[in-house]
């Protein structure tokens, strides 16, 4: 489907040096700043205190945080758990508290503002825990990496698959890069959303890369880069629809989908538009210079063994 389309072919790659010196120098940044800043992590990954709540009525969330940021608190979770009457509470590690004493607290201001408030249960995560689940998404990260980078290699060709794992590489460090920067809260919902952009990504490039070899087989005498032009050219209306509604839908869980989404909705959005970028200008230019052709997309037909050749 198109709801537009462009006749006349759009020089891409005729700016690719200066835009991926661009991308390479932001790439650097990042990793600067994810190793000099460090991540804002959340509970999860630090530890804390849990704490299940149960209301009589629906629970109001806002309410609820209301009454915690009053005992300064600033870096605490709120969200429902299994009903919209039971909550969840998630509570830094205080150093001049226990985990008892955090939740009497807390429990104390929550009946002031409303007395239905009843205390299902109190758990301690210890830091420990947190560096388990850190080093599993490290690990979950690393395995979606090579499963892309076999996957594309089947598909296509290795060049391909080197040039969409940097670029895919390239998203992710910069969307780490922001938070790292910015010191936006890291949370579970964060890593899922960059495991998210990995998948949204690669599925650009094999559109992108799909269409090159299609490109190949019907344009014998263009030249690579015409080809790569063409390729993007020809998929630019898919692309615009495709990130569009689904920007929509990431803006609307960021706007409406409350604290608990927003830092989600946040790294999908950065991983959206450099998702685009990545893999118009990075992987394709990427794939340029590694020196892919025609050869390499199109199989040569097997010659047949005149050995192998019956005669009457």
């Amino acid at each position: 489907m198109e709801f537009f389309r462009i006749h006349k072919t759009i020089p891409f790659m005729r700016n690719a040096l200066i835009l991926n010196l661009i991308s390479a120098i932001t790439f650097v940044l990042a990793v600067f700043f994810i190793v000099t800043r460090g991540f804002h992590l959340s509970i999860e990954f630090t530890g804390g205190t849990v704490m299940e709540v149960n209301y009589q009525q629906a629970a109001q969330l806002d309410e609820v945080r209301s009454s915690i940021s009053a005992l300064n608190y600033s870096d605490f979770q709120v969200q429902n758990f299994g009903t919209s009457r039971d909550v969840i509470i998630r509570l830094p590690v205080d150093k001049n508290m226990s985990s008892t004493q955090q939740s009497d607290t807390v429990m104390a201001a929550l009946k002031k503002a409303n007395p239905d408030a009843e205390l299902r249960r109190v758990e301690f995560v210890g830091p420990q825990v947190g560096n388990e689940l850190f080093s599993n998404g490290l690990k979950a990260l690393a395995f979606v990496v090579i499963g892309i980078m076999i996957y594309l290699g089947i598909r296509f060709e290795w060049k391909f698959a080197l040039a969409c794992v940097v670029a895919n590489l390239h998203d992710v460090v910069i969307i780490l890069g922001f938070f790292a920067f910015f010191q936006w809260e890291f949370s579970l919902p964060v890593l899922a959303g960059v495991l998210a952009v990995l998948g949204y990504s690669v599925n650009e490039s094999v559109v992108i890369m799909d269409r090159i070899r299609e490109n190949f087989r019907k344009q014998r005498r263009a030249s690579v880069r015409d080809v790569i032009d063409g390729a993007i050219t020809q998929t630019i209306s898919r692309t615009v629809i495709t990130h569009a509604s689904t920007q929509m839908m990431v803006l609307s869980m960021f706007f409406f989908g409350g604290p608990s989404l927003h830092n989600f909705a946040l790294a999908l959005t950065i991983g959206i538009w450099f998702g685009i970028y990545s893999s118009v200008f990075v992987a394709a230019a990427i794939a340029m210079w590694l020196g892919v052709k025609r050869e390499d997309m199109i199989k040569a037909p097997k010659k047949e063994d005149p050995a192998s050749e019956v005669i009457y």
